[in-house]
C-alpha cells in the first residue's frame, strides 16, 4: 500500500511543532497529546491517518526510517532482490525455452542490483515519512523514546538537539523486532550479516554461509545462489522450514537443491572463527563434528522484539519470557491505555497481521466496535 504524495513543504524533523518551542523548553515541561504512536511500522501510519481523520491531537515518534521492516528491511527490498535474482536465473536457463545464450554471457553487477533496490524501498520509505508529517493534527519526532512513567515517554531527539518529554491519554507500541544472534563461540570475532546487513552488500559472496533454514534463510540463500554465489545452509533440524507440512519442506529442499543450494540438515553450529578467506563454522552432527570454510556467514535462527530499551518497567508493562509484549483479544497491555501492535506482541511477525491489529484498534476506538484479534 502506497500512501498519498507529500505535501509540498515540511518541516524536516516535526510537524506541525517548531524548533525554536522545542530549544526553549524547560526540561520538566511535558508535551500532551490524545494519543502517542511510538515506531512506524505497518500499523502506525495508517493508525495515524485514521486519528488525524478525527482531528485526534497526535505524536509519532520514530527512532530510525519510517515504514518499519517490510519497508525497509524485509518485504519490499527482499523482493526487489528476488526480482533480480529471477532474471538471472530465466536467462541462465533460457535453453530450455529455445533462447541460447554463450557461456558466460550472463553477468550480475550487484551495484546495478543495490542500487534499483534501494530505488524502490527509498520512494516507500520517503513516501511513508512525508505522509505522516503532512497530516494536520499530527507531530512527528525523529528520536528514541522511553516510557518514565505509564503515561509519558521521553524522546532523544536524533538530531542531538536534546530531549523530550511527550505524554499521551492513550499509547500504542508498534516497535518490531530484530534479528537474533545465536550463542555461538566467536560469533563476535567475526563480521556476520543479518537481514538488514545483507541488504547492504554491493559485491557478490564466494561462499553464503546461512545458519538457518527456515522463510528468511532460505529466501536469502535462494537470491545469492542465483546471482552466482555458491551456498550452504545450516539447520539444526531434520528438514527445512519444519513448522510446515513435511512434504511442503520435501519440496522447497529438493527445488533449491536442484539450484545448486548445499544443506547441512540436523547440525548445530559450534563456533565460528575468521580465515584469510574469511570464516570457518565448525558444526555438530551425528557423525560428529565438521568444518565449512565460507567468505560470509548469514544469521537467520529467529527473531527479538525491540522492547529492551523502551522503559517497559517504568510504565509496567508486562512481556513474556522471550521479552514479548503481552495483549489481549484487542491488543491492550496489562496497563489498559497502552497497546502493543504488530511484531512486538509476538501474535505474528507479518505485515499482514500488522495491518489487522490497525483494524482492530481502529474499529474499536473510532467506530465504537467490538473487533477481537481471535
Amino acid at each position: 500500500l502506497e500512501p498519498p504524495p507529500p505535501p509540498p513543504s515540511l518541516n524536516p524533523l516535526f510537524h506541525p511543532i517548531t524548533l525554536p518551542t522545542l530549544s526553549v523548553m524547560a526540561a520538566s515541561q511535558v508535551l500532551k497529546f490524545e494519543a502517542v504512536l511510538i515506531g512506524t511500522g505497518q500499523a502506525i501510519p495508517s493508525l495515524a491517518g485514521a486519528l488525524n481523520a478525527k482531528g485526534i491531537k497526535t505524536a509519532v515518534i520514530e527512532r530510525s526510517r519510517y515504514g518499519g521492516s517490510c519497508v525497509n528491511y524485509g518485504c519490499i527490498p527482499t523482493k526487489a532482490l528476488v526480482a533480480s535474482a529471477r532474471r538471472v536465473h530465466v536467462a541462465r536457463n533460457s535453453a530450455a525455452w529455445g533462447v541460447v545464450l554463450p557461456p558466460g554471457e550472463v553477468k550480475v553487477d550487484m551495484k546495478v542490483i543495490k542500487e534499483r533496490k534501494d530505488m524502490i524501498s527509498g520512494r516507500s520509505n520517503t513516501n511513508v515519512e512525508s505522509w505522516i508529517k503532512g497530516m494536520e493534527h499530527v507531530s512527528a519526532f525523529d528520536g528514541h523514546a522511553s516510557f518514565t512513567d505509564p503515561n509519558t515517554v521521553e524522546v532523544a531527539l536524533t538530531d542531538g538537539s536534546g530531549k523530550v518529554s511527550i505524554s499521551g491519554e492513550k499509547l500504542y507500541l508498534n516497535v518490531g523486532c530484530r534479528a537474533r544472534v545465536p550463542d555461538i563461540e566467536g560469533i563476535d570475532d567475526v563480521p556476520y550479516l543479518i537481514n538488514s546487513s545483507i541488504l547492504q552488500l554491493d559485491t557478490l559472496p564466494e561462499h553464503l554461509i546461512v545458519i538457518g533454514g527456515s522463510y528468511i534463510g532460505l529466501e536469502f540463500a535462494q537470491i545469492y545462489r542465483r546471482f552466482g554465489s555458491k551456498v550452504t545452509v545450516i539447520h539444526r533440524h531434520e528438514r527445512v522450514i519444519p513448522r510446515d507440512d513435511p512434504d511442503v519442506s520435501e519440496c522447497i529442499q529438493t527445488f533449491l537443491g536442484e539450484e545448486g543450494i548445499e544443506f547441512e540438515l540436523n547440525a548445530s553450529p559450534k563456533s565460528v572463527k575468521k580465515t584469510d578467506a574469511g570464516v570457518a563454522v565448525t558444526i555438530t552432527t551425528k557423525d560428529g563434528e565438521k568444518e565449512i570454510l565460507g567468505s560470509h556467514i548469514f544469521l537467520a535462527v529467529g527473531r527479538v522484539p525491540n522492547t529492551q530499551d523502551l522503559g517497559l518497567d517504568k510504565a509496567g508493562v508486562e512481556q513474556d519470557t522471550r521479552g514479548f509484549i503481552k495483549v489481549n483479544d484487542v491488543l491492550q497491555t496489562n496497563v489498559p491505555h497502552i497497546y502493543a501492535l504488530g511484531d512486538v506482541n509476538g501474535k505474528g511477525a507479518f505485515t499482514h497481521t500488522s495491518y489487522n491489529d490497525f483494524e482492530i484498534v481502529a474499529a474499536n476506538l473510532l467506530e465504537g466496535d467490538d473487533r477481537k484479534g481471535s
